[in-house]
């Protein structure tokens, strides 16, 4: 057996299985939120207030992920709606992952709550590919209490196509010699990189199928789609030379965002956001021993409309004073100072790995010691918590000193026992 073997595995709606998980089994609850209609969601007090995930028994609501918790009500007034817990999806996600890793001698964790394992070559332990799914799906099921589905086949693009047929707790395979049959009557939307805009323009072709892109004209898909149309074609005919790799590939960017609990439309009050936005940001850049030459800020107001602006600078950097003065220069720039701020955000680019400052002679700014400081705070923080040490101008106020993006919760590593 010389063919490569892919498993792509995928909890089935994961941050809610995994609350049901624990108010079952640690709790003690009596109640599993996923046989009825329940859903996770955000706080609508500080507009986060979206569905982040759905039982099987909301989704016959038609409720959605991404949908407002309003609109979610309206279609199932007896919706139980739970927090997300960050801290304990972390901890769910470390002990699925170490399951998998006991199977297979590489595994590539895709997000928080699906992977790749490489089964090639374990049929002597394990017995046919699809034998061993079963396996290692119900043992997931019964040493953690939750279901997932595992997609079987010989690339990670079929591997991951199959994973998301029927759902839950199943097994599917996808075999190149299965394509034909199971892929290409499928409608094209559902295909891996045929997004919503790619689907429309599809359908106007006159392509409404798996099967009917695979059987395009290449020219014809490269002429409207340019590159994304031999992706897709490839796709679309189960080709995916793609490799699968145990260590994570370096971050191409850093950013965060928040969404404000109330308008703002003070300067002096964005500016604080951003510095606890930066705060973030560049403290997850040391941690990486990265730098960055790019910054932009994006500004998302009262009426959802989005703007953004970025800069190069001359030398690379991780400091937070310099990333942060960048940031509000961007920000002045682009603010009309009167429109009401609904989020910021902040991101960085270019990125580079060690030491690379480019000195500049007239530049009298002592980045040397800026560094040593960021680094002794970064140490205290470590050691004691984000919250030991802290900016003057964040005493006594409402904005957290560090906030966007990921949880603290994530962003720390603080976890809860997982049954």
């Amino acid at each position: 057996m010389n063919d490569n073997v892919i498993f792509h595995i995928d909890v089935n709606s994961a941050f809610l299985s995994w609350e049901a998980c624990r108010r079952l089994y640690i709790l003690g609850d009596g109640l599993d939120l996923r046989t009825i209609p329940s859903a996770v969601g955000g706080s609508q007090e500080s507009r986060h207030g979206i569905i982040l995930a759905k039982s099987i028994p909301a989704k016959a609501y038609k409720i959605q992920t991404g949908e407002s918790l309003l609109s979610a009500r309206k279609k199932c007034p007896g919706l139980v709606v739970v927090p997300p817990d960050y801290s304990l999806y972390v901890e769910a996600s470390k002990a699925f992952i170490r399951i998998l890793r006991e199977f297979s001698p590489c595994v590539e964790q895709y997000s928080i709550d699906e992977a790749f394992c490489d089964m090639t070559g374990t049929h002597r332990l394990y017995g046919t590919p699809v034998s061993a799914a079963h396996c290692l799906k119900d043992r997931i099921h019964r040493e953690l209490g939750f279901t997932v589905n595992i997609g079987v086949s010989t690339n990670k693009l079929l591997a991951k196509m199959a994973g998301d047929f029927k759902k839950p707790d199943m097994v599917h395979s996808l075999f190149p010699e299965e394509v034909s049959s199971k892929l290409w009557p499928l409608n094209v939307g559902d295909l891996f990189f045929v997004g919503r805009a790619t689907q429309k323009k599809l359908y106007g072709l006159g392509i409404t199928t798996i099967g009917e892109l695979a059987r395009s004209d290449l020219k014809m898909l490269r002429y409207h789609f340019k590159s994304h149309g031999e992706v897709i074609y490839n796709f679309a005919n189960g080709i995916d030379s793609s490799q699968l790799y145990d260590i994570p590939s370096a971050n191409k960017g850093y950013g965060n965002s928040l969404t404000l609990a109330k308008d703002v439309t003070s300067r002096d009050i964005a500016h604080m956001i951003l510095l606890s936005l930066t705060e973030t940001v560049a403290s997850r850049l040391r941690t990486d021993e990265a730098r960055a030459s790019c910054i932009s800020v994006s500004i998302t107001d009262w009426n959802f409309s989005r703007t953004s602006h970025q800069r190069n600078i001359l030398s690379s950097t991780n400091i937070t004073a310099e990333i942060h003065s960048v940031a509000c220069g961007l920000f002045d720039e682009l603010w009309d100072n009167t429109t009401p701020i609904r989020q910021l955000g902040i991101q960085t680019g270019r990125i580079r790995q060690g030491p690379c400052r480019q000195y500049n002679l007239f530049d009298m700014h002592k980045y040397d010691r800026l560094e040593k400081l960021d680094g002794a705070v970064d140490e205290i923080r470590r050691r004691y918590g984000e919250d030991s040490i802290k900016r003057a101008c964040f005493a006594g106020n409402r904005t957290p000193h560090m906030s966007g993006g990921l949880d603290r919760a994530r962003r720390t590593g603080i976890t809860k026992p997982v049954s």
